[in-house]
């Protein structure tokens, strides 16, 4: 190791007020920004790129959903397909997946991640049991096995173990095929007990209610009040509108209306996809402080529906995004998704924006960078001494950048042509990407065949 290994000369970073020329970056042995300098001198012993920016957090997965692309991408003979027969299929699937493969699969899904531009992800775990349905006899067997699959990748970690005690509202029983979901707030504050020894720099660990057909009040308070002070908590919340009717009829509120009268909401908060909102609703949730967590991609492949986007910015709510089922693994796609959605529903252009900042890409790429950061309970989000030295160099040479201007570039990443821009990426202080490759995923990717040709023949 040189004395410049550490360090890195960006012609253009993307820093919290915007672009910057010559930047001198630079960090230590633990992965920690220890100096951001723009108009710094450049000298040859140090590397050097044109453009640098913020890795992205994807704050919202499914690591075992990954296996599943593709393969539920056909119309149902004898019912409307949904989002409730999708659930079915995933069950199904869940249902035969051990430990050994879902390690592989996740790992595979964190260096896709990763080569798109993620340098962080916040895992939504909920398949907790045996393939019985009983637990391990270590009970975060699978929540270590995803623990394992982002160190092998080297991508940042919010582990989020899963309360999921009913199968519906009104604390309807679980059903067989939930069996291996089924946990109570002392399993899961056990289980986050139990993984304290993996935290550290690049990996957290919070909780998350499922969702409030899930979850029951009671199990929702002792779950919040065990666990430790400033932990992230997401929840799945009024993503479909049968959901919301649902909710209506057990609670007399609706899914996001309920949660803000708890008066438990507030900045440790992510709550998911909430794509069914009043506008009183939108504005609560963005008084909160709380993050907003969108999967465009998802949503759509499910049909979900879209978030209300334009008044949710106007109140100044905070958003991030996330892969969630992972039918793709790219947050320029779920960025693009999130804006076209919007100009399709206001047929108009240029929705994400605001007084401050009218670039759209702009606007989107930042905006998504502090929510993610938020919701992931870790430090980053911007290139700042102090944070994680998470960040993305962009292919210059690429023809969507050439000749590009810091006006452009990131319009011109987002909202042009379907190449990956992304050259490499720095996670952590570690360079896992390097001209578009991860330097395991060849070995990682033969783990996942074996993985999924055990699943096909299970």
């Amino acid at each position: 190791m040189t004395p410049h290994d550490n360090m890195l000369l960006a012609r253009h970073a993307l820093l919290a007020d915007g672009w910057h020329r010559n930047v001198l970056l630079a960090w230590d042995a633990n992965g920690d920004l220890t100096g951001v300098e723009p108009d710094a001198a450049a000298t040859l012993a140090i590397p050097q790129a044109d453009w640098v920016l913020p890795g992205m957090v994807n704050l919202h997965s499914h690591a075992f959903q990954r296996a599943l692309g593709g393969l539920t991408e056909r119309a149902g003979e004898h019912a409307q397909d949904s989002f409730w027969t999708w659930r079915d299929l995933m069950y199904r699937f869940a249902n035969r997946i051990t430990p050994e493969q879902m390690e592989a699969v996740a790992a595979q899904l964190y260096v896709e991640c990763l080569r798109h531009g993620y340098t962080a992800v916040c895992e939504f775990h909920y398949l907790q049991r045996d393939l019985d349905g009983a637990l391990y006899a270590d009970p975060a067997e699978t929540a270590r096995r995803i623990a394992a699959a982002s160190r092998q990748a080297g991508i940042g970690l919010t582990l989020l173990p899963v309360l999921y005690a009913h199968a519906g509202f009104k604390d309807a029983p679980l059903k067989p095929e939930q069996r291996r979901f089924c946990s109570d707030p002392d399993l899961v504050l056990r289980i986050v007990d139990s993984l304290a020894d993996l935290r550290g720099p690049q990996l957290e660990v919070g909780a998350a209610p499922h969702s409030l057909r899930a979850v029951s009040q009671a199990e929702l308070r002792e779950l919040v009040q065990g666990m430790p002070a400033g932990r992230p908590l997401h929840i799945h919340v009024a993503e479909q509108e049968l959901e919301v009717r649902q909710c209506l009829d057990a609670l007399g509120r609706r899914p996001v209306e309920w949660l803000l009268e708890q008066g438990v909401v507030d900045e440790r908060w992510c709550l998911v996809h909430a794509t069914h909102l009043t506008g009183t609703e939108t504005a609560g949730l963005a008084a909160s402080g709380a993050v907003a967590g969108l999967c465009p991609t998802t949503e759509a492949n499910l049909g979900d529906g879209l978030f209300p986007l334009a008044p949710y910015i106007a109140a100044g709510g905070r958003f991030g995004i996330g892969s969630d089922s992972h039918v793709s693994q790219s947050p320029v796609e779920e960025l693009r998704w999130l804006e076209y959605g919007q100009r399709l529903r206001h047929q108009r252009r240029n929705v994400a924006a605001s007084e401050g900042q009218r670039d759209v890409a702009a606007f989107l790429w930042q905006q998504a960078l502090l929510g993610g950061a938020q919701a992931s309970g870790r430090q980053l989000g911007v290139l700042a001494a102090g944070r994680r030295a998470d960040l993305l160099v962009l292919d210059s040479h690429h023809p969507n950048l050439d000749g590009a201007g810091a006006d452009h570039v990131l319009g011109r990443f987002l909202f042009c042509g379907n190449d990956n821009l992304v050259r490499d990426v720095l996670a952590g202080g570690r360079w896992v990407v390097r001209n578009g490759r991860h330097p395991d995923q060849d070995a990682i990717a033969r783990r996942y065949g074996t993985a999924l040709r055990g699943l096909r023949d299970a």
